[in-house]
Order: structure tokens, then sequence, then C-alpha cells
């Protein structure tokens, strides 16, 4: 196994890293600085978008362009052009309300949770988790402070949530018809090893994969929730990660410099990391529809 950053970008806090098959190409974000990022990991290049901030997750979509979560809703955004368009709101008029991390199911469409900043002790947290499709939104769960790592089995049949104030993945039977999520239950606690789920993913073999932003680790799961490995990876703060690669079986990661309440020491902080020789392989995301 190898650890090496790509690339020279420092982000603040980079987000959402999404590996395009037909482009061979990885995506992803700075949250807080509202920039796109694009890379051709097999030239180097390298290319930077101005999107409205904070954002937090984006799709690609079957027809060209993406979707951006952003803090008052849905947008769709063509870097081609540099366009911005309205495509929904999410109907919560809350200061403290933002959308967060989100991610395509295997149908197509869009799945995204909303953060509860600022929320007091002993508050009820508002966020949720919301469905963008068709044009429309659609609640699918309540009760969440900080909706993290969105990401499904395999099969589609199985969501795969995590709260990280909480410090809990959850995971729901998942609708594959419908799109609705049910039986919401702990799949794992990571509160005894002292760290908090951020970004996930699944590999092939219906493993998942999550940040542990407050170890400096990558963790994996199976399917029962068991971790089976631990990565100690080289800064304090990583946020997300995804497969990518021609074989999908790079796991790219993202990480924090300077966000809102973490600052990290180390000067490769906020970089784009490439982890190889893993052995494993991960999903060709869909796109949305």
């Amino acid at each position: 196994m190898e650890i090496a950053r790509i690339g020279s970008t420092r982000d603040r806090l980079g987000e959402s890293p999404v590996w395009s098959a037909s482009e061979q190409r990885l995506y992803w974000i700075d949250s807080l600085e509202g920039v796109l990022h694009r890379l051709d990991p097999s030239t180097g290049v390298h290319q930077a978008f101005t999107v409205p901030a904070p954002v937090g997750s984006f799709a690609l979509c079957r027809d060209g362009g993406m979707l951006l979560a952003l803090a008052d809703g849905f947008r769709r955004f063509d870097p081609a052009r540099g366009t911005l368009a309205p495509v929904v709101p999410l109907d919560i008029a809350h200061p403290d309300i933002r959308l967060n991390d989100g991610k395509v199911d295997r149908q197509g469409r869009f799945v995204a949770g909303t953060m509860h900043m600022n929320l007091a002790a002993g508050a009820t947290p508002l966020g949720g988790l919301y469905r963008l499709a068709g044009g429309r939104v659609t609640k699918l769960a309540g009760d969440i402070v900080t909706a993290n790592g969105p990401c499904f089995s395999p099969d589609g049949r199985t969501l795969y949530l995590a709260d990280s104030p909480r410090q809990v993945i959850w995971a729901f039977d998942y609708d594959t018809g419908e799109g609705l999520p049910g039986n919401r239950r702990v799949l794992v606690d990571l509160a005894p090893l002292g760290t908090a789920p951020d970004g996930g993913t699944v590999d092939v073999d219906g493993h998942l994969w999550f940040a542990l932003v407050r170890s400096g680790e990558i963790g994996r799961f199976d399917p029962a929730g068991r971790l089976v490995q631990r990565i100690r990876m080289p800064v304090r703060y990583p946020t997300s990660l995804a497969f990518g690669g021609p074989a999908l079986d790079v796991l790219y990661l993202t990480s924090i410099s300077r966000s809102h309440r973490l600052t990290a020491p180390e000067p490769e902080a906020g970089g784009l990391f490439a982890i190889t020789g893993l052995g494993v392989t991960g999903i060709a995301e869909p796109l949305a529809a």
C-alpha cells in the first residue's frame, strides 16, 4: 500500500470526491471557498471552477453538468459555460440549516443531508435527509445533526449515513423502487474509538470505507459494522473518499486545512491523496437522472 499526495491544492475544507468513469477524471470541492476541482490523473491537468459557497456536495448528471447541494437548495451548474441555474429550493427557513453531503443512489436520485449548525446543548436537531428526483425534493429522514457520508450497498438496498457529532454510522433498508429509507439502526458506534465518521463509500465487496475525521485515519467496515482495517493518514483531518482510476482501485481522499472549527498543523493538510495497492476495487458511481 502507498499513500501519496496528488498535486499541490490546499483546500480549507476538501469534500465530496467523485470519479467520472466516462471522463476518467476526479472531481471534488473546497466547500468553504466555493471551488470545484477537476483533475485528470493521467496528465496532471487540473482545473478549478468557482461555485457559490458553502457547497456541501454535488452530483454528476447523465446529460452533462452537475447538481450542487448549496446552503438553501439544489442548483444546476454547467462548468463548460460557467452557468448556474436554480433547480429547486430546500423548504427550510432556518439560518443554521444548510445542505451538506450527498450521493446518487443506484437509480439516479440525488440523496443529500443537511447539517444543523450551532446546535445548543439539549436542543432537538433539525437536520434531515432529502431526495431530489424529477425536480421535486422529498424529506426522507429527520433528527440528524450533521449528515455525512451517504452511500449505498452494491445492490442499492441498504443506505448508509453518518451523523458526525453523534459519532455513529446508521444503516437503513432502502426501497429501490420508491427511493425511501426505513428501519434506521446504528451500524457503527465510533465513540469507543474516540473518533467520528465523515465521508464514506462502498467497495465491490460491500465493505464501507469512512474517513475518521477526528483521528487522522480511514476505517474499513464489513456489512455487519465490524471494523476490519484502519489506515493512518499523513494529515490529522481526512474528510471524504472515493474510488477511482481506470480499474477503480485507487482510493482518493480529501482533507481539511482550516475549517470553521478545525485547523490542521501539517503542511500537506487540505491536500488530495491517492491510496494505491489496497487490493480492493470500488463501484462506479451512478449519474443523476
